[in-house]
């Protein structure tokens, strides 16, 4: 419940009074509420999903909801959520590491889910190390490859990056002007990335270019490489407590051993990302669940007209309509998540996926953001940060667009890509 203090006794976070007659009201709005009506995440999960769920919980309500404000509006980098992940096992996204314990699509699902409920960055920190990096060398490494690296980058004892989008290829990636050149002991690889997480903070970077043949090949390359170049990228408006760049490669040195053996084409690139689109779709429901609990607590603690908000019927009835959105999410991420498992998934499946469940986000965090008034635009009332956050996986791993054009293609069977 709020504090409600008494106004001449009322100071400011710097110890003065504020003037006479001033209210000071803090709302508790990072605590938990009912999400899950139908049941539908309890009848989904077995004991061992259960386990990373209430780990991801623990770790979403000790250690990232307490600060993870402070890392956004600054837009600092808190990297050492990134090993703390690791020493918890949540950093993988369901990618099988030797030595560490098995963890299903529908346990990652629902880390993702739960660390994306505390923040987007920190969501996607796994995006980007486990869903994206360390999956590419899992799914196009070579046996040494996969022993060399994958052990430290899900411990998160080395950071990992992926780099396919261009200055001038984004949705559009197939059409990449990075280049491998083949010489002596390797190749050399000349080009520019951008929007890259993890790209400048050092680690390793698998980074796609087009090789001599035209195929798109893959590259395991340490970030101290001569020749590799980033710039954490200022300015964004969104996922402010990770780090993007813009990455330039200048005659770039990769030894032959460094090169994913297993990725020859577009193809291969494109099942790192559909595992990753239904991530993402997870995640989107991580942010809707923050701001339907941030909701539903501000709805009863705060008073308008002598009553709670909650006591407002046009409040209860966009209570509701935000809770059914939550579970029309649950019922889609789940019911595709066993699809994976089944090994029956379409790119157009994940691609629908995340399309609405994204959009769906949207929707619930601006009803939030408007039932909370002035308030809704408060960096600690969550709200305006998950907002913010939700614009950018909406875009990221494909636009709504291009999802739209996958989905189109395999309702009509006709392409409509430019």
């Amino acid at each position: 419940m709020p504090s409600l203090s008494t106004p001449l006794q009322d100071q400011s976070a710097e110890g003065e009074p504020f003037l006479p007659g001033a209210v000071n009201i803090e709302y508790v709005l990072d605590g938990e509420a009912a999400t899950d009506p139908a049941k539908v995440l309890e009848a989904a999960v077995s004991d061992a999903d259960r386990a990373y769920w209430d780990r991801a919980r623990r770790f979403t309500n000790d250690e990232v909801l307490p600060t993870i404000g402070g890392y956004w509006d600054r837009a600092d980098y808190p990297l050492h959520l990134v090993g703390r992940l690791g020493e918890l096992d949540l950093l993988r996204d369901g990618v099988e590491v030797e030595g560490f314990e098995p963890m299903g699509k529908m346990a990652a699902g629902l880390v993702n889910m739960e660390i994306s409920r505390g923040d987007g960055s920190v969501g996607t920190m796994i995006g980007v190390q486990g869903g994206l990096a360390l999956r590419s060398i899992h799914l196009c490494g070579s046996s040494e490859q996969k022993s060399r690296w994958l052990p430290e980058l899900a411990r998160g004892t080395t950071y990992g990056a992926f780099a396919l989008t261009e200055p001038a290829h984004g949705s559009d990636s197939v059409g990449l002007d990075t280049t491998a050149t083949r010489t002596d002991g390797g190749f050399i690889l000349n080009g520019e990335k951008k929007w890259i997480g993890n790209g400048s903070i050092g680690g390793i970077t698998v980074v796609w270019a087009r090789a001599e043949d035209g195929e798109v090949q893959g590259f395991i390359v340490p970030q101290s490489s001569p020749g590799y170049s980033a710039t954490t990228i200022e300015g964004k408006l969104s996922l402010r407590a990770i780090w993007q760049a813009h990455i330039r490669l200048e005659n770039v040195f990769v030894p032959a051993e460094n090169r994913l053996p297993l990725a020859r084409t577009f193809k291969d690139t494109s099942r790192v990302l559909l595992s990753t689109r239904l991530g993402v779709a997870w995640g989107a429901l991580g942010h809707g669940t923050a701001c339907y609990e941030t909701a539903v607590q501000y709805a009863s603690q705060r008073h308008q007209f002598g009553r709670p908000l909650a006591a407002s019927q046009i409040v209860q009835e966009r209570l509701a309509r935000m809770q059914g959105e939550l579970v029309s999410m649950q019922l889609m991420v789940t019911h595709m998540t066993k699809l994976d498992e089944a090994g029956q998934l379409t790119p157009a499946q994940a691609s629908l996926a995340k399309f609405t469940c994204t959009r769906t986000a949207r929707s619930i965090a601006s009803n939030a953001r408007d039932l909370l008034g002035g308030n809704g635009i408060l960096v600690q009332n969550r709200v305006a940060r998950h907002m913010a956050d939700i614009e950018a996986i909406h875009t990221y791993e494909g636009t709504e667009t291009m999802q739209a054009l996958i989905i189109g293609r395999s309702i009509t069977g006709i392409s409509a890509f430019a």
